[in-house]
This record gives structure tokens, C-alpha cells and sequence, in this order.
């Protein structure tokens, strides 16, 4: 009898865990620089942060801007990449002893795992183990429980469709592609997609949904830009296109600043917080 009961229980904690809500994973890229992937992945940080939510961001770009914008600098150390390393096994002669709270770092509310030069050679550690490569960022985040612990996964992508922006999208659910009206950003709207459709060929992970197109760093004054943008956004599902994100000072100012737009209270900041804001409601609308 005591034996039934202690069975009942276990499986009732396993059904219960089954049930926990998992946060949502997702990865803000482009191939193309210069579209502000950055600083779109930083400002949605917050205004879901103003939401309630609790967010994690990862920066994977050996760039370090994301941490840079979060304050962090100079890194003792170790960095998102050795913690990647900790996480395959047949890496244990590169294997350190920083912990994921070792590196966790909290501000304004949103923690973040910051990342050093040393991602821009992951490819290379990493070419020679047997396991999946594209799997490494999925299973360090599922083996730390990250997915348990946050409503939401941020995680600012290399401008590449290397091997660290393969992981990320195995081990997304959804992406947020920033672009700017340009052929450009057109070319790497077009090559994201290829890459999508490789994901699904491996079939070794559901392939993450698009959740927004975002036009971003738009210039109202430009004619150019306007022409541009109606033919990008030609090509795109209508309802996964959002309203463009201008290139206003105001932005520039909290950029120099290491500041979220939400940080500011003054009536000028007003049309960038709603902006942010409608982009967190489509997040949330999606998550649901």
C-alpha cells in the first residue's frame, strides 16, 4: 500500500511538472549588420519586462554589443561560450569551472549571460565532436532548466548563418527578424529562409515560427526607403509584417546612454514605448 502511494505521488510531481508553463525561446536575427538587431532585442527585453515578465537574454554575438548595452564590459574570464563548452560532454579537456550563476548578471530587473570574443571561434572548438552541433545552445538551455525559470528567452544572433545562429534557431520557438528597407536586408530576409527549410530537412527539432518581420532604424524623409519597404513587405505575410520602427534621436540618446526607452519618462519617448509595447502584445499573443 505505501508502495502504491509513494507511486501515485511520483507520478502526480511528473504530470505537474509536465503542465508547467515553459518559457518561450526567441532568437532576433538578420545576416545583413546594421539593421539594429541589437538594440530591437534590448528594447523588447524591457517592454516585456514591463509586461511582468521574466526575461533572460543571451548574447551570442562574439560582437558583445548586448552586453555591452546591459553595462557589462570587460568579462573575468568566462563567458556564454565556456558555459556552452561545460555542456558537451566530449569537450571535458576545455571544460572551466564557471557556473551559470558564476555569469548570471542582473539589471533593471533582466538577467543576462553575456558574451566575449571567444564565440567567434565556437565553430571551430566545436567541429571534431560526433554529437549534434546544432543542438549544443538547446541542450545547455534545457539542461540549466532556463525555459522553467524565465517567461521569456532573448537571444541576440551573430550577423552570419553560421553555426552559432543554427543553434540558436533549434533551439528557438519563434524569431524576430529585424530589417531595413534595402535590398540588402531583402537578400537576408530570402537566405533566413533557406535556412528555415534546412532546419526542417534535419528534422531533428520543429522549425521555429516567424513571429514579426520588423522594419526598424526607418528614415520617414526618405522616399527611397518608403519604395523599398512596400517591396519587401510585398513579399512578406501581411500579418507578420509590424508597423516600422523610426530612427529617432530619441533612440540614439538611450543608446549612448546604455538605456532602455523605457528608462525615460519625458512625452518624446512616448511613440517608441508604444512601439515597443505593440511588438511585446504580439509576442505575448503569439506565446499564448
Amino acid at each position: 500500500m505505501g508502495l502504491f502511494f509513494k507511486n501515485r505521488e511520483t507520478n502526480e510531481a511528473n504530470s505537474d511538472l509536465d503542465q508547467k508553463k515553459m518559457g518561450k525561446v526567441i532568437s532576433f536575427l538578420n545576416q545583413k549588420g546594421g539593421v539594429g538587431k541589437t538594440t530591437l532585442a534590448f528594447n523588447t527585453a524591457y517592454a516585456l519586462k514591463e509586461q511582468g515578465k521574466r526575461v533572460l537574454c543571451l548574447d551570442l554575438d562574439p560582437q558583445a554589443n548586448l552586453s555591452h548595452l546591459f553595462g557589462i564590459d570587460e568579462l573575468q574570464g568566462y563567458s556564454l561560450y565556456n558555459l556552452l563548452l561545460n555542456s558537451v560532454r566530449e569537450l571535458r579537456g576545455l571544460h572551466s569551472s564557471c557556473l551559470v550563476s558564476d555569469l548570471l548578471t542582473e539589471k533593471d530587473g533582466i538577467d543576462i549571460l553575456p558574451a566575449s570574443g571567444d564565440l567567434s571561434g565556437f565553430e571551430l572548438t566545436v567541429a571534431a565532436i560526433s554529437s549534434p552541433r546544432q543542438l549544443i545552445l538547446k541542450r545547455f538551455i534545457e539542461k540549466n532548466a532556463l525555459n522553467t525559470l524565465y517567461d521569456y528567452i532573448i537571444i541576440d544572433c551573430p550577423p552570419t548563418l553560421g553555426l552559432l545562429v543554427i543553434n540558436s534557431l533549434c533551439a528557438s520557438d519563434g524569431v524576430i527578424v529585424p530589417f531595413r528597407p534595402d535590398d540588402f536586408s531583402r537578400k537576408g530576409l530570402l537566405a533566413l529562409n533557406d535556412v528555415l527549410e534546412n532546419i526542417e530537412d534535419m528534422g531533428v527539432v520543429e522549425v521555429p515560427k516567424i513571429i514579426a518581420h520588423v522594419p526598424n532604424l526607418v528614415d520617414a524623409r526618405r522616399k527611397q526607403e518608403e519604395m523599398d519597404l512596400s517591396t519587401i513587405v510585398s513579399g512578406l505575410e501581411e500579418n507578420l509584417v509590424m508597423e516600422p520602427i523610426y530612427n529617432r534621436a530619441q533612440l540614439v540618446k538611450a543608446l549612448g546612454q546604455r538605456k532602455s526607452i523605457y528608462s525615460f519618462q519625458s512625452k518624446e519617448f512616448r511613440p517608441l514605448q508604444e512601439s515597443f509595447d505593440k511588438l511585446a502584445n504580439v509576442i505575448e499573443e503569439w506565446a499564448r
